[in-house]
């Protein structure tokens, strides 16, 4: 896991955390069907790829559709587990 810089990673995703949605044009954002994740990959890896990959990990579009996701402060679950929950929902 050296490649990543998570100090970078880590600023990426406060400021993308900051975006207001107003401010966000739908030609502007990933399509998650377009990230490609390699799944042999331990699942932190696979999550540091994507947050790498995308322009805003907070922001994409499904079938062209704007999705924000947002994690509650006041919960015991992991970035990773609302990510992870997320994934799977979207491909159930």
């Amino acid at each position: 896991m050296n490649k990543y810089n998570i100090e970078e990673l880590r600023e990426k995703l406060e400021r993308c955390r900051k975006v207001n949605l107003d401010n966000v044009k739908l030609e502007d954002v990933d399509e998650i069907s377009s990230i490609k994740i390699d799944r042999r990959k331990p699942s932190k890896e696979r999550i540091l790829d994507f947050i790498m990959k995308t322009k805003n990990p907070y922001i994409f579009k499904v079938n062209g559709k704007l999705v924000r996701i947002r994690f509650s402060e006041n919960t015991d679950l992991t970035v990773e587990d609302c990510l992870t929950n997320v994934l799977k929902n979207l491909y159930r």
